[in-house]
This record gives structure tokens, C-alpha cells and sequence, in this order.
């Protein structure tokens, strides 16, 4: 198959589909992916040959991105620093390593970035959300904000966002122990919401709590609309991904329920089946790209980019903006206005070409 990148006009019809998404009100579809890709007037490459990279942030002219081996990479005025920011001691397995990055609303100022990993102690795994103070592309400072988040080879969660009210979003899996994701003492299986120093706010949902909601099963994408909604990605099983509306206080249902079904529990806006992998999301506002506001979603299974409107409350009929290109592990609006979407072949997962993995930019 001739390498080719292959972009869908966002007004184009969906008509093949392989995968079934349910919804309280209706059945949409999402369609398979087809080729690989090369540089393109569409769609840029910004670097290559990245070790397994999971997300990305942006800030002072500057994309931060971790590498799941440990690394913190930075790219520089357009340039891919060769040395690393830092390198962190990870237990990179299967779902675990280095994994969410975020920079504080104030970096400019305070150049404070913060990840979460996962580490080895003893026989146990665990991760941790560690604070690091940046400085011309190094590391000189560091600060715990949040330890002994149970880990695990797999369901390990790892996403982090700074949410529009500059509080800290952290998304953890249930680490293979499903009845931690219902058990509001454990830190597993939850969305967790902290201040900027690691303290509880005052105004979480559960007193002295850092929980936000609960019933999670592997959290991996976190993401504001323009009116403050929080929209989360989550793995299922086998099956039955979900993308959730997440409010305060409110149980997600895992493992009692996977998507829908009790009244107990809250349901989620759209259900795959069979999995496609959701990884991150971002909400995409009117910018330099011809996307209405719309969810864009990265599928590492489905291995696409997807938007997804919402209307009235429910996710309507996905369309293909970019495939060919293999796993997507997180998309990114930069300051630009255009998409960034790092890939994720290099994973032991996928099938990576010889210039994997990379980050790319999507301009038209």
C-alpha cells in the first residue's frame, strides 16, 4: 500500500463503520482507519523517532512531552532538544511508566511542570504526581504533590490537566483491584482534584477528600467545552469505552456498571463497542482549522482522530479528521490554533515505520 495521508473533509459522509458507539438516544458509527503517512501540506511533522510518547503540553514557545521510558522531552522554538529535561526512574510496563504532563496556568512566571509516573517500591507499584521547576530546558527543583496513587501493569489511568479553574485534575486507574473505583478512602479508579501545592480545595465534593467522582475504571483523556464542561475518555475491559460528563460527587459506575443501565449510577455519553482505545481529547473551539467547537478525540485501537459534536447533551455521528498514520495517543490545541496529535506505535502495540513515533501538526 502506497503511503498516502488521508485528511476527510469534516463536512464528508460517514458510510463504512466497524465499530458501534451507543448513546442514551441513538447509534453512531465510527468508520475504519486506512494508510500510513508522510509530511504533507496538511499535516506537518514536527518531530520523529520518539520511545513511546504519551502526552503533551504547551507553554513559553515551548512543547513539553513525555516519553512513557522516563524522559521529559521538550521541543524549543520549533527545535527537538536532544537532552532530555529530566530523566525519571520509571517502572515503564505495559500501561504504566511516565505518563500525564501538564504545565501550571502560570509557567511563564513560575515554569512549574508537573507529570505523573508510576514507580517500584518493593514488589508494589505505585505513581506519583511529582512537580518540577524548569529552567532553559533543565530540571531545577522538584516537589511531591501526590504520592502512593496505587499502580499496576495495567488500568494505570495517568492523565492530568489544569482544569479553567487553575485547580489540578488527576485521572487514576483502578490498577487491576476493581472495587477500589467504588471505595471513596482509596485513590484508585478516581478523578482527583487538588490546588496548584498539592493541598485539598476547600469546595471538592467530599470533605478532606482529593476525590472528585469515582467508579473509574483506566481514565487517559480530560478536557473543558467553552461553558466549563468536564469531558473524560476511559478504557473498558474488552469493550464499552466510554466518554464521560463529569460532575462533582457523582459515582462513574465501575465495575458494577460498564456505560449505562442503573439509575444508581451516572451513565456515559457514548459507549464503544468494541473498544477503540480512547486516549486523550481536547475540545476544540473556532480557530485556524474548519472545525466546528466539537470534542476531538485520539483512538489508539480505532487509530484515528476523531471530531465528535455535542449537541444538547449527546455526543452526534463522529467524523474522520486524519488516519493512516497507526495508534494516536493524545491530541493538543497549541497557541497556534492548529491540532497536535503525538502517535503511539513504538508501544509494543502497534506497527511503527522506521521513523516512528512522532508529533505531528494538522494545518488544514
Amino acid at each position: 500500500m502506497n503511503k498516502r495521508t488521508r485528511i476527510i473533509a469534516i463536512a464528508a459522509a460517514v458510510a463504512v463503520s466497524i465499530i458501534i458507539i451507543t448513546s442514551p438516544s441513538n447509534s453512531i458509527v465510527i468508520p475504519p482507519p486506512t494508510s500510513s503517512i508522510n509530511g504533507t501540506d496538511a499535516v506537518q511533522i514536527v518531530a520523529t523517532h520518539l520511545q513511546k510518547p504519551w502526552a503533551m503540553s504547551f507553554g513559553d514557545n515551548k512543547i513539553f512531552f513525555t516519553e512513557k521510558v522516563g524522559k521529559i522531552r521538550v521541543i524549543d522554538n520549533g527545535t527537538l532538544v536532544n537532552d532530555s529535561v529530566a530523566d525519571l526512574h520509571v517502572a515503564d510496563i505495559t500501561d504504566a511508566g511516565l505518563l500525564g504532563i501538564t504545565l501550571h496556568p502560570d509557567f511563564e512566571n513560575n515554569h512549574f511542570i508537573y507529570v505523573y509516573y508510576t514507580y517500584q517500591e518493593g514488589s508494589s507499584l505505585w505513581n506519583e504526581v511529582l512537580r518540577i521547576t524548569e529552567s532553559n530546558d533543565k530540571i531545577t527543583d522538584q516537589k511531591v504533590i501526590l504520592d502512593k496513587i496505587p499502580g499496576a501493569e495495567f488500568d494505570d489511568g495517568g492523565v492530568i490537566k489544569f482544569g479553567p479553574d487553575k485547580k489540578l485534575y488527576i485521572g487514576t486507574g483502578d490498577a487491576t483491584n476493581q472495587s477500589s473505583a467504588q471505595d471513596l478512602k482509596s485513590l484508585a479508579g478516581k478523578i482527583l482534584r487538588l490546588n496548584d501545592d498539592g493541598s485539598i480545595p476547600q469546595d471538592n465534593p467530599f470533605p478532606n477528600s482529593p476525590v472528585y467522582s469515582y467508579g473509574h475504571r483506566n481514565p487517559q483523556g480530560l478536557t473543558w467545552d467553552d461553558k466549563g464542561n468536564l469531558y473524560e475518555t476511559e478504557e473498558g475491559p474488552t469493550r464499552n469505552d466510554e466518554i464521560n460528563l463529569i460532575k462533582p460527587g457523582q459515582n462513574y459506575g465501575w465495575p458494577n456498571q460498564e456505560c449505562s443501565g442503573s439509575a444508581q449510577y451516572q451513565n456515559a455519553l457514548a459507549c464503544y463497542n468494541p473498544s477503540i482505545g480512547p486516549a486523550g481529547i481536547v475540545y476544540y473551539m473556532p480557530g485556524k482549522l474548519d472545525i466546528k467547537p466539537s470534542l476531538i478525540l485520539a483512538a489508539l485501537i480505532g487509530q484515528g482522530l476523531y471530531q465528535l459534536p455535542v449537541q444538547n447533551g449527546t455526543i452526534q455521528e463522529p467524523k474522520i479528521i486524519l488516519d493512516g498514520i497507526g495508534r494516536i495517543r493524545d491530541v493538543e490545541e497549541g497557541p497556534d490554533g492548529y491540532l497536535y496529535i503525538l502517535t503511539s506505535n513504538t508501544d509494543g502495540m502497534g506497527f511503527p515505520d522506521q521513523n516512528d513515533d512522532k508529533l505531528l501538526r494538522i494545518v488544514k
